[in-house]
């Protein structure tokens, strides 16, 4: 039987955590960590009087093994706010307990309870255990979008030639 999993909302005390847990996450995906000046705006942003993000970390036996980082979009024709999930996280060797799963489980039971029409995350499309996890929850893989993204250099580059 797996251990208890115990979830807590990230704390300036615990922010500590949190970022040794993205650095992990930046590992697992082979990119870059965030540099000092990036880990100070997670902190300013996940304190801020009207955050820009919330996280929750997981415990097994008193250890951090994961996080995840959500916040709320808007659907214009649910007329309902939907959860975004950003990140979700379990480091290495606690997979396997149910972690993600619990993780995930406390996501949508957050979801409905904010009254939520929808989840919504993005994927690695490399990242074939996590699809299959996800497959496995009745996830569904949305065909026909297509996701874009301007990065800041290309904001101010377009913003130029306005």
């Amino acid at each position: 039987m797996p251990s208890e999993l115990q979830i807590e909302k990230v704390t300036p005390e615990n922010f500590e955590t949190l970022f040794m847990l993205i650095t992990a996450l930046a590992d697992f995906e082979k990119l870059d960590p965030p540099d000092a000046e990036a880990k100070m705006r997670l902190r300013t942003h996940c304190f801020a009087d009207k955050p820009k993000f919330e996280s929750y970390l997981g415990f097994l036996d008193g250890r951090a093994v994961g996080y995840v980082i959500i916040f709320e979009t808007y659907s214009s024709f649910l007329a309902k706010p939907t959860l975004y999930l950003e990140d979700l996280f379990v480091l290495p060797e606690a997979r396997k307990q149910q972690v993600g799963y619990r993780l995930f489980k406390f996501l949508v039971d957050l979801a409905l309870e904010r009254g939520c029409g929808r989840m919504e995350w993005q994927v690695l499309d490399w990242n074939i255990n996590a699809i299959d996890f996800y497959k496995r929850l009745g996830a569904n893989h949305l065909a026909g979008w297509y996701p874009y993204r301007l990065t800041e250099e290309e904001m101010r580059k377009l913003g130029e030639n306005i």
